[in-house]
């Protein structure tokens, strides 16, 4: 084991709370394996420890973020999903396949795949807007996390009103998908799209409402003007 990364386990199982252990995995559906602690106090430890390993080499970086995976622990995930980010000045095309078989095969909850997506993977495509693309295809895996990551990804470009094309494809892509967590990645989406392009998104809702899973349907329409919820959530069939 790395140095590093047994330090920083070291810490974790420091302040691993029972409570909030046994309080966190209530949000899940899943099993989740947790220390049990506050997110900011995860995100502290991960800053703290960037200091030491930010002048490594990006390949050794992965390496460091590749055995914190490895654990299972959500926690040691969410050190990933922060140095990861960290990383974006650095990034190159060829991450892409490092990120992609990350969350395949290392994502297992919900918070993990947003902490990741909406942050690292919303910079890459921000930088390589062409790999939206590769989204597309992500909607059309086996993996639900890999589902919800083609949505999630652009979560923050999203909301500060970019991508609005890509949303959209990805929505219609992920439409009529029976996982509830995929559901509410795409209508997630949707919603921070409506910030910037409110009549577009309603029309798109509108257009697709008979098919749309209301799961997905509440949360696109969770920002608009109450008549155009109400009218969002009339059943015409």
């Amino acid at each position: 084991m790395d140095p590093v990364i047994a330090r920083i386990r070291q810490e974790l199982m420091e302040h691993a709370d029972p409570g909030i252990q046994k309080t966190s995995k209530r949000f899940f559906k899943e099993d989740v394996v947790c220390y049990g602690m506050k997110s900011a106090t995860v995100i502290a430890i991960a800053k703290r420890y960037w200091k030491e390993v930010k002048g490594q080499s990006k390949p050794e970086i992965f390496a460091l973020c590749e055995e914190l995976y490895t654990s299972g622990y959500m926690e040691e995930s969410f050190i990933v999903s922060n140095w990861a980010h960290a990383l974006s000045g650095r990034y190159e095309r060829e991450d892409l396949m490092v990120f992609r078989r990350w969350i395949d095969k290392y994502i297992t909850n919900w918070a993990s795949c947003d902490g990741f997506c909406n942050h690292t993977m919303g910079a890459f495509i921000g930088q390589y807007p062409e790999y939206t693309d590769e989204l597309k295809r992500w909607t059309q895996s086996e993996n639900r996390w890999m589902r919800r990551a083609a949505a999630v990804s652009l979560i923050v470009p999203a909301k500060q009103g970019g991508f609005l094309k890509e949303s959209i494809e990805i929505a219609d892509l992920l439409l009529t998908d029976s996982d509830d967590m995929v559901q509410k990645g795409y209508g997630w989406l949707l919603k921070e799209a409506s910030r910037k392009h409110n009549s577009e998104v309603f029309s798109f809702v509108m257009k697709n409402k008979r098919r749309m899973p209301r799961t997905a349907l509440r949360y696109a329409i969770e920002l608009m003007p109450k008549d155009l919820k109400a009218e969002a959530m009339v059943k015409d069939w």
